[in-house]
């Protein structure tokens, strides 16, 4: 059995060992289950959410399989995709904090 590692996935902690090492990914409606509908309706009735959730969940892949080895990706283009990825769920979660005010 290989070595345990844990992974914070921002709400939850997987525990996996050396063979095992599936990273997740973190679809939108995972990361904020408490907006799941609100996510639904603003991807049919905003552009620009719908924009913005299109570019999060296209990073959101592209990471998850670089670091799932399908793909390879250089050290310094992962990070920075993982950075716009923050960014976009940023953005996507104070558009929809702010529907959810309204």
């Amino acid at each position: 059995m290989g070595e345990t590692n844990t992974i914070s996935t921002g709400r939850r902690f997987h525990f996996l060992t050396g063979a095992d090492m599936q990273v997740d990914h973190h679809p939108l409606a995972l990361e904020f289950p408490e907006f799941k509908d609100k996510i639904h309706a603003l991807k049919l009735q905003d552009a620009h959410f719908a924009k913005l959730f299109g570019e999060y969940d296209e990073a959101d892949k592209a990471i998850n399989r670089a670091e799932n080895g399908v793909e390879h990706m250089a050290d310094t283009a992962l990070e920075n995709l993982k950075k716009l990825r923050i960014n976009l769920k940023d953005q996507l979660f104070q558009l929809l904090q702010n529907t959810a005010q309204a």
